[in-house]
């Protein structure tokens, strides 16, 4: 990291044609070295952080120490850092194209932290226009064409977007919930012009409110609204007041010691199934459809109601 602070902080494009990346497992950045990181934006660096292996999942096997829940949480407290937490490829160049016309073509002292994943999966073709949604944080990734009774809108990024995928397909298939699927690459970056939205709009009374981008995306949706990372909740809880209707996040929680991806997903409530469940408890929340569905749900899922609670063991 120290090594990478002195590049990126002597950094000039007319006298070297190199941009700084530092690529790390996620959960040895922020957690072991954040006041180097601190100090990098102190010092105005520009340059690209990689958290490699990021989520509290991926790194199943080698202990907790490898697990990183929170380090979007700890990027947050830089106000020059500029944190994704991309999926797919065509979102990671994305990103990288406009960090890079950010820091080198306009100047401004910011630096990027990206966390990227180590599982291997098919990356679908770009959509079209989704290119500033990327930039900005948040983007239709799939708009479902089902004509389903119910509709919820699933947010995810990261690792755990594959099992949110699953769990629209199980909502459709099975329940007859049309589910449309958001990539929320940046939760930071949606926190950070949402909050500056509410500032504005308290300093200029006079004047038409804002509306942050986040809520403009979902206010003309339909149906509950269903985040899952694999970060801690109060993450994603960051975007909760900017929320047009009912916001239900899960999150990566409490320590894990299983020995898999799959398990450590099912012990943190974060996969398809529990994805499912989430969706339909918020519509029987809303009263759509009864409680007693939801509880045919837990039946049809395998989902235990006697499970601890991943916070507690």
């Amino acid at each position: 990291m120290s090594a990478w602070l002195a590049c990126a902080t002597s950094y000039s494009v007319s006298d070297y044609p190199m941009v700084p990346f530092y690529i790390f497992y996620s959960m040895f950045g922020f957690q072991r070295i954040h006041d180097l990181a601190w100090a990098a934006g102190d010092s105005q660096a520009r340059g690209f952080l990689i958290g490699a292996t990021a989520g509290r999942t991926t790194l199943n096997g080698e202990g907790l120490q490898h697990q990183d829940g929170h380090s979007h949480l700890m990027a947050t407290t830089i106000p020059n850092c500029v944190s994704y937490d991309p999926t797919y490829s065509f979102e990671l160049a994305t990103i990288i194209r406009a960090g890079m016309s950010r820091m080198f073509e306009n100047g401004e002292n910011v630096f990027y932290y990206i966390t990227t994943m180590n599982e291997n999966y098919v990356h679908p073709d770009m959509p079209e226009g989704v290119e500033e949604g990327i930039v900005k944080g948040l983007y239709p990734l799939k708009t479902s064409s089902g004509a389903g009774k119910h509709r919820v809108q699933l947010m995810s990024a990261g690792t755990i977007m594959r099992e949110v995928e699953a769990a629209a397909v199980i909502l459709e298939r099975d329940y007859g919930v049309a589910a449309d699927i958001w990539s929320m690459t940046s939760v930071n970056e949606l926190a950070r012009e949402g909050s500056k939205i509410v500032r504005h709009n308290m300093m200029n009374p006079a004047e038409e409110p804002q509306i942050p981008y986040v809520t403009q995306c979902l206010a003309a949706t339909e149906g509950p609204i269903i985040a899952a990372t694999d970060y801690m909740r109060a993450h994603t809880n960051q975007l909760r007041e900017f929320m047009p209707r009912a916001f239900t996040v899960l999150g990566t929680d409490g320590f894990g010691r299983s020995d898999t991806r799959a398990q450590l997903r099912e012990f943190f409530e974060v996969d398809r199934r529990y994805v499912v469940l989430a969706a339909m408890t918020a519509l029987a929340d809303e009263g759509a459809i009864k409680r007693g569905e939801v509880a045919k749900v837990m039946v049809d899922l395998g989902i235990d109601p006697t499970k601890p609670d991943p916070t507690t063991v």
